[in-house]
């Protein structure tokens, strides 16, 4: 027999579940954010009841099979081509795909998340200019390590309807994969390839 869940299992499930509604149809991005206007729309303000980004996520992938399948299937795939024209353009850079559009998570707003390699920021900078594509030159904070964050320049330029939002790690920084803030693990890294498996499933 299953076993009944607890009365805090119960509310951090609906905060998973309103924070994911908020993600979707809001476009916001921020797990952290997102959980904590979820919790204050529910009146809850005992942080100890607040769900795990993992339990968003999960949430998240059920609020979009059942509220959003055909929308965000279209999206989805419009994103991830979005990203391997983006891949192709700076193949020099050995671009991987990350976040959201890989995870298959993305709402219809969220930026196509890329992490590219060069012993300079500017080499990618002087590429866009060179295509005369109009970009901004930004900063990211990374988990590096589990006990501190590290700034990486990154750019972000549109490619079609979408935004390219590119960190920019040393040429060695495709040996270290960065910790994910959904899971706390490395993230996951698509090159081109393995997008293109994914754009053809």
């Amino acid at each position: 027999m299953a076993r009944a869940w607890t009365r805090a299992e119960q509310m951090r499930r609906a905060i998973a579940q309103e924070a994911a509604r908020i993600m979707s149809e809001h476009g916001i991005d921020d797990y952290l954010l997102a959980k904590r206007k979820a919790a204050e729309r529910l009146g809850v303000t005992d942080g100890a009841t607040l769900p795990k980004n993992t339990e968003i996520e999960a949430a998240l992938v059920e609020y979009q099979r059942l509220f959003a399948a055909d929308t965000h299937s279209q999206s989805l795939r419009d994103q991830r081509r979005a990203a391997l024209l983006a891949m192709q353009l700076l193949e020099e850079f050995e671009p991987r795909l990350v976040g959201p559009v890989l995870a298959g998570t993305a709402t219809e707003h969220a930026d196509v998340d890329l992490h590219l390699f060069a012993d300079r920021a500017e080499a990618v900078t002087l590429k866009l200019m060179d295509r005369g594509i109009p970009h901004e030159l930004v900063e990211r904070r990374v988990k590096m390590h589990l006990d501190r964050t590290v700034n990486f320049p990154a750019v972000r330029f549109e490619a079609g309807e979408h935004t390219i939002d590119a960190t920019v790690f040393p040429r060695d920084g495709i040996r270290q994969a960065p910790f994910s803030p959904v899971d706390g693990r490395p993230m996951r890294r698509a090159n081109h390839a393995e997008l293109q498996a994914l754009i053809e499933e």
